[in-house]
């Protein structure tokens, strides 16, 4: 779970990474099945991390821990 900013920057730079590497895959060459068993990892970890996302910025400044006390 995200408790502040800097975990929040540091979640959001990692989905642009899965986010590119799925992209990569979908050009590579291998067979459709193959696409299928791979992406759903990665579509699985990205969606995850767009939860604790959506989670974090859903909650209000008193209730996120401040940087210097993480």
């Amino acid at each position: 779970m995200i408790q502040n900013d800097i975990e929040l920057k540091a979640t959001q730079e990692r989905i642009i990474w899965f986010e590119s590497r799925l992209a990569q895959f979908q050009t590579a060459e291998m067979s459709p099945a193959e696409f299928d068993l791979m992406s759903d990892s990665y579509l699985a970890v990205i969606e995850k991390m767009h939860a604790e996302v959506i989670e974090y910025l859903g909650k209000h400044d008193g209730e996120i821990e401040s940087a210097e006390a993480a």
